[in-house]
Order: structure tokens, then C-alpha cells, then sequence
């Protein structure tokens, strides 16, 4: 069978050869791979009528939905990109991302439209708005005008098809451009040593604004595994997939911590999962071993990656998850998975360190973003020579071929898989009157991984308690943004330059930590 080249061929191929064989579930409905065909073709038209050609981008806010893939899927016919926006944004961070994709088109879920109309009048190039969902869904009657289209003509691989927003070094969110070869790479390098078979179905419950959601759900297109879309990680929606019969899912360490406190009937729940993927941020060793303890049968699976790869560079296989003999790996990231290469450097001089010495993880792959949207800049800062991608984490790879995580350069904090950038949360409390100077930094817990934590100074003869400027924060950021604790001091330290020492400040709550992420 011809390579595939584009993303949606996965669908087309699924339609052609198991048209009544199912392809999504989600809140008691179901769509066939012809259905799912169909409804990605009629996107693509209707996208089309509505002037989106090659080169243009659209832009949805919702919770996970099918009406997401389609769309990710159908503009892609026609060459376009879907920006997957965060939902639980603020509106200043809500209306900067939209405006920065330039979306034409804005898809907005039923639920989420009270806070999108506030930002409704500051969006400065969607021409229209289509609601998804509820008793006000305009989604399906406008899918079913459009003509069912085919790839386009003029498509290539190096079209942008998906535009992930992350949390910017520089307080502002930067759009990761995500191609059809970038995706076409990663779904077929990453999905690997997982067997599936005939009754799998897969648990798509991480959020679709993420790689871990979006780039998960097309390993089921491409498997034909019929894929259970939940709207958010919640308890109730878990366990009915669960009680639907999943068979295969990934979901971030912070949901395996939650499960195991909730205690034995919460875990037996979930033992029937034939193969678990986890990752985006650590797990510890005390939930990860909890959980093999729980699930005897099931297969674990480790993923390191990052939005810049489409998801998974590195993966820990579940024969090494049982390695005896090698316990250490237990802690490793896995090696890299087929089509990426791997290189610890040290990041003063940019030479190869010995094996076994810590560096700058970087990678190289057909995976790798071409850039950041409309950020030149910010591009060139993570492209070395020769196609290898700088990822701002600091680890090392033994000489067996494994990649440890250990810290970071980057000013970020990860908590329940969230990246949360220091710079964006002291934007923020810097403009809190009583606030003389603010630092970041991310803590360890034993829920969230990390959580934020602020240390600042007032102002002279200035006064603001702690849960007063936890609810500044909380007015304009996103809820996993805000800080969950906050130090008052008289000065933050700094070098002789002048720079906060983050470093120092972070170090009484990690010293008894064995790595520092």
C-alpha cells in the first residue's frame, strides 16, 4: 500500500476497508469510519465555502469534541490549520491566541461561549463563528452543506495543519506549527511495541488542546481502534469509559496519583487497561510502582516528548518497565523511538558531552516543528545546526542508549502535565499594586508533580496577604497558572548582574528530591 503522506489518509484508508466498523463514542453516540470519512470531507467543504483555502487558519475552543478531529482533518484537505486553543484561558491570554493565529473561522463550544462573547468584539480576523454542541449546535447543519472535498490539488507536506499554543518564555503563549510530515512522522514513529487487536478500544481523555490528546486520538485512526472521547478528566466520564470497555489509554501521572488516593475500588476500576501510556511530566517512582501493584496484567509504557515533536521522541517499553535487573530505568525517559535521533550537549560550548554527564537534550527528526508562528525569533533560538532541535531540558543517555530527565534551562514549570512558564505568571503579579518584585518557581507535590509557588516583595509601607494576591492572579490567568502558595520577603536574592537566583529559591523545596523536574 502507498506511503501515507497525509494525515487524513488514515481515515480515508479506514473508511475504504472497515466502513461499518465503529470510530468514535462520545456521549452515547457513535460514528462508523464512513461517517467519520464523510463528516471530515463535508469540514472541508464547508470550511472551502466559507473562502478558507491553503494558507489560512481556523481556530476552535472546546472541550474534547470528534467535531475537533474533523476539523483538524478537513482543513487539512484544503491545506488550512486548526489552532486548538486552550479552554480554560483567561480572556486576555483567550483573545491574544486567537488573534495571533488569525483564525478566520472560530468553532466554539456550547459551554464556552459565555466567555468567548466577553472577548467577542476584540478578535480582530474571525469572520464568523460556528457554535459546537448543546441546543444551540450549529456545527452539524453547517458541516452537512459543505460539499465532500478530496485532498486538494496544490496540498504538500510542508503545509501547517495544527497550531498548539504553549506557554511563552516571554509572558505571551507561542503557536507551535505542526505539518502534515510532522504528524505523518509522529504517528508513525511513536506508535510502536503497542499491540492493539480486534476488541481495543482507546480512552481519548487528555485535552485535544494538547498533543497528548490530539496526536494520541490519530494512532486510533490509524489502528482502526475505535477511539472513547471524553469532554475533560473527571471522575464520572472515567469510569463510564471504563465500564464501556477500554482497553488502551494515556493519561498524565497526576490522574494515577488522584486514582490511587481515591483508594483499591478506584484503581480495580481501571485494571482491565490492557496497555497504559503515560507522560508529560515525571512520574514518581511511589505511584508509578503503586500502580504496576494495582495492574498486574496491564502494559506500561513511558513517553517523553514535547509539542515542538508532536508528542513522544523518547519511550520506556513495557518489557523494560519489568527489566529486574536494571530497576534504574525505572526513573529513564526510554530511548529514542524509529525516525529520531538523540544528542546530549553541553549548552556553553555545544559539544557532545562524554555518556553518563549531563547536557541539553536535543533531537533530530522528520517530528520537528518547522517554527513558531509568525516568531522568527523565538525559531531560530531552538534550531541548531543541521536540523537538531534544542529542547531546553537538561538530561543525560547511558551507554545503553537511555535518556534521563533531569532539570531544566527553561523557566518551566509542569504541573499535572501543564507547562506553566514563570515569565507569564510574574507578568501578571508584577502589575499587582502592593508587588515590588515577584519570582516563580515550581515546588514539588505529590499530586501535581509541581505546583506554582510565587516568593515576592512588597512595596514600601505596602500591604497585601497571601490569598488577596492569589486571587489577583486567579482574575487573570488561567486556574492551573495561579500560584497555590505565595512567600513574602524583604529582597529576592540576585547575582552580582542583578538577575534573581531561582535557583536559590528552589533549592530548600527540592534538596531531598533526586531530580529536579
Amino acid at each position: 500500500m502507498p506511503a501515507v503522506t497525509d494525515i487524513a489518509d488514515h481515515a480515508r484508508r479506514a473508511a475504504q476497508e472497515a466502513p461499518h466498523d465503529t470510530a468514535w463514542v462520545y456521549e452515547g453516540r457513535e460514528w462508523t469510519w464512513a461517517q467519520a470519512w464523510e463528516s471530515i470531507q463535508r469540514t472541508a467543504g464547508a470550511l472551502r465555502a466559507d473562502g478558507v483555502g491553503r494558507g489560512d487558519r481556523i481556530a476552535v475552543v472546546d472541550k474534547n469534541n470528534p467535531a475537533i478531529l474533523q476539523l483538524v482533518l478537513g482543513a487539512s484537505l484544503i491545506g488550512a490549520a486548526t489552532a486548538i486553543v486552550n479552554w480554560r484561558l483567561a480572556g486576555d491570554e483567550l483573545d491574544y491566541t486567537i488573534n495571533d493565529a488569525g483564525a478566520k473561522v472560530l468553532f466554539v463550544g456550547q459551554d464556552l461561549l459565555e466567555q468567548v462573547d466577553v472577548i467577542r468584539d476584540r478578535l480582530t480576523t474571525v469572520e464568523r463563528q460556528v457554535v459546537l454542541g448543546g441546543e444551540n449546535d450549529e456545527f452539524e447543519a453547517w458541516q452537512g452543506a459543505g460539499e465532500p472535498l478530496e485532498q486538494a490539488e496544490d496540498s504538500s507536506v510542508e503545509d501547517p495543519i495544527v497550531i498548539m499554543y504553549s506557554s511563552g518564555t516571554t509572558g505571551r503563549p507561542k503557536g507551535v506549527v505542526l505539518t502534515q510530515r510532522n504528524l505523518v512522522a509522529h504517528t508513525e514513529n511513536a506508535d510502536t511495541g503497542i499491540e492493539y487487536g480486534a476488541d481495543a478500544r482507546m480512552l481519548i481523555a487528555m485535552p485535544m488542546f494538547h498533543v497528548g490528546g490530539t496526536s494520541y486520538a490519530m494512532f486510533g485512526i490509524k489502528n482502526r481502534v475505535p477511539g472513547h472521547i471524553i469532554r475533560e478528566v473527571e471522575p464520572g466520564a472515567l469510569a463510564g469509559a471504563m465500564m464501556a470497555g477500554v482497553t488502551h489509554a494515556f493519561l498524565v501521572p497526576a490522574v494515577v496519583a488522584m486514582l490511587l488516593q481515591a483508594g483499591p475500588d478506584a484503581m480495580r476500576l481501571f485494571s482491565g487497561l490492557r496497555a497504559f501510556s503515560y507522560g508529560a511530566a515525571p512520574m514518581p517512582l511511589t505511584i508509578l510502582r503503586g500502580a504496576q501493584e494495582h495492574w498486574p496484567d496491564t502494559a506500561f509504557y513511558q513517553v517523553y516528548g514535547l509539542t515542538e515533536f508532536c508528542g513522544v521522541v523518547t519511550m520506556l517499553h513495557d518489557d523494560e518497565h519489568r527489566d529486574l535487573e536494571h530497576p534504574e530505568r525505572l526513573v529513564s525517559a526510554g530511548k529514542p523511538i524509529p525516525g529520531v535521533e538523540a544528542r546530549v550537549v553541553d549548552p556553553a560550548t555545544l559539544r557532545d558531552v562524554e555518556t553518563g554527564q549531563p547536557g541539553e537534550l536535543w533531537f533530530r527528526t522528520e517530528q520537528a516543528t518547522p517554527g513558531y508562528h509568525g516568531r522568527p525569533e523565538a525559531t531560530a533560538e531552538i534550531y541548531a545546526e543541521d536540523g537538531w532541535v534544542r529542547t531546553g531540558d537538561i538530561g543525560r543517555m547511558d551507554a545503553d542508549g537511555y535518556v534521563y530527565v533531569e532539570d531544566r534551562i527553561k523557566d518551566m514549570i509542569i504541573t499535572g502535565g501543564e507547562n506553566v512558564y514563570s515569565p507569564e505568571v510574574e507578568r501578571v503579579l508584577s502589575e499587582h499594586p502592593a508587588l515590588l518584585e515577584v519570582a516563580v518557581i515550581g515546588v514539588p507535590d505529590e499530586t501535581w508533580g509541581e505546583s506554582v509557588k510565587a516568593v515576592v516583595a512588597l512595596k514600601p509601607g505596602a500591604q497585601a496577604t497571601e490569598a488577596e494576591i492569589i486571587e489577583w492572579a486567579r482574575e487573570h490567568l488561567a486556574h492551573y497558572k495561579v500560584p497555590r502558595s505565595i512567600d513574602v520577603v524583604e529582597l529576592l536574592p540576585r547575582n552580582p548582574s542583578g538577575k534573581i537566583l531561582k535557583r536559590d529559591l528552589r533549592k530548600p523545596y527540592w534538596a531531598q528530591a533526586t531530580r529536579q523536574v
